[in-house]
């Protein structure tokens, strides 16, 4: 066990892709429970596009991460003190403890988790946040119902896949895009889509076509830019747009692209609504049990890809943004 709590804060604010220069890698004492604490160890960090937004000094649904703060981030780990009586030594919890190896808290922003029911680093994604978006994202935002025909961006990604096998749960059609033929194979013959249409591919459109030929009812976009307007240009009447994100424009020097076919809206009598997923978190212990029980049911599938060391932090992040990482991005920090 570390005798030092080794922590990643931000330094300066990101211009474009964050660099090394960005951070500040520092130790600190392990920190003690004081009355009402408890203080839990880090296994793994959860490393999400969103993070990138939150480096940003601007308005958003969450404030940014102060220059000097330790970067924030989701984590799953075990209580190693307490001086709160709903919290034991021993327990593994979820939190938002940042880019870590120890972490205090009240409780109030803990969740506990069973490692037997599934492994820890799952609770950072399909039974955790990611999954959490795409059920509350697909299910309330998109409405998703029994026939529709269900396009999710950034097939391959936390988020991503799982819209596309909740879709197929629902009875409707999944088309996923992703980001060369091996993760379209993936989530095709691994995920149970019915179809991935390659967006690096000089034929994208011409697949898109024909992978959605009767059109979309509900679009999940998680990159923005071209492919959203491609989308959009396919929606039928009544379809749903749910904004979950927008990978491709998170590190843009210049403006933003907005959607330049949002005419389609109009025409289709169609609507298209953001969303995120603290806005459900009076309903998350109903959001985990159903995944849970679709987990437990063979439903659904996981994919984690893990990197080791918190040294690592700055380079894994960028993985992110280069497409490199195959499923859920988790950070391993606790040396053992």
């Amino acid at each position: 066990m570390s005798a030092q709590n080794k922590q990643y804060k931000l330094a300066a604010r990101p211009v474009g892709l964050p660099k090394d220069s960005d951070w500040e890698f520092s130790t600190s004492d392990i920190p003690k429970a004081e009355g009402g604490q408890v203080v839990v160890r880090v296994h793994y960090v959860s490393l999400d596009p969103a993070m990138r937004g939150w480096m940003n000094d601007a308005r958003s649904y969450i404030p940014p991460v102060g220059l000097g703060e330790v970067m924030r981030a989701g984590t799953v780990g075990e209580v190693v003190e307490s001086n709160n009586p709903a919290f034991k030594v021993g327990e593994f919890v979820t939190g938002y403890h940042g880019v870590q190896q120890y972490g205090v808290s009240d409780g109030k922003d803990l969740v506990k988790v069973d490692p037997n029911l599934a492994p820890l680093e799952s609770y950072l994604g399909g039974l955790g946040m990611p999954g959490l978006t795409a059920y509350f994202g697909l299910t309330d935002v998109g409405a998703v119902k029994e026939g529709d025909t269900v396009l999710v961006s950034g097939a391959a990604g936390a988020v991503g896949a799982m819209v596309g096998q909740i879709a197929k749960i629902k009875g409707a059609r999944a088309v996923g895009i992703a980001g060369g033929s091996e993760k379209c194979k993936y989530v095709i013959e691994e995920l149970g889509f019915d179809a991935c249409v390659d967006y690096k591919s000089d034929r994208f459109l011409k697949d898109l076509n024909e992978a959605v030929n009767t059109g979309v009812d509900v679009y999940f976009d998680n990159v923005g830019g071209e492919i959203l307007d491609a989308a959009l240009a396919r929606l039928n009447r009544h379809a749903r747009v749910v904004i979950c994100g927008a990978i491709s424009q998170y590190n843009n020097t210049t403006p933003v692209r907005g959607p330049a076919n949002y005419l389609t809206l109009l025409v289709q009598h169609a609507r298209m609504e953001g969303f995120v997923v603290f806005d459900y978190v009076d309903q998350y212990a109903e959001g985990v049990k159903q995944l849970a029980t679709w987990y437990s049911q063979g439903q659904l599938k996981f994919k984690e890809h893990i990197d080791e060391g918190i040294e690592n932090f700055p380079s894994t992040l960028l993985k992110l943004f280069s497409g490199e990482n195959f499923g859920k991005l988790v950070l391993k920090v606790i040396e053992e």
